[in-house]
């Protein structure tokens, strides 16, 4: 077997991947407001509580509040936020 023919091959079969992301840009300029506050979030597999410690486009990262753990959740898995 030729291996430089079937590498050819190969690389002549892939195909560019692409990926996409649902952003909420009113959601997350209006969490960016209350980074640092304690929130409580209502997600579709319960609620967490803590800090809300950072903000992105994807996803947002909640602190324990005794700080030695981070939850980071997709913003696409939150139901709602409540600052307490």
């Amino acid at each position: 077997m030729n291996y430089d023919l079937y590498q050819r091959a190969i690389i002549r079969n892939m195909q560019q991947i692409e990926y996409a992301t649902i952003v909420e840009p009113y959601f997350v300029e209006t969490l960016e407001k209350i980074i640092g506050e304690s929130v409580v979030i209502e997600t579709i597999r319960g609620n967490l509580q803590g800090i809300l410690a950072d903000v992105k486009p994807d996803h947002v990262v909640v602190k324990s509040y005794d700080g030695d753990t981070e939850f980071y959740l997709r913003i696409q898995q939150i139901v709602h936020v409540m600052p307490i």
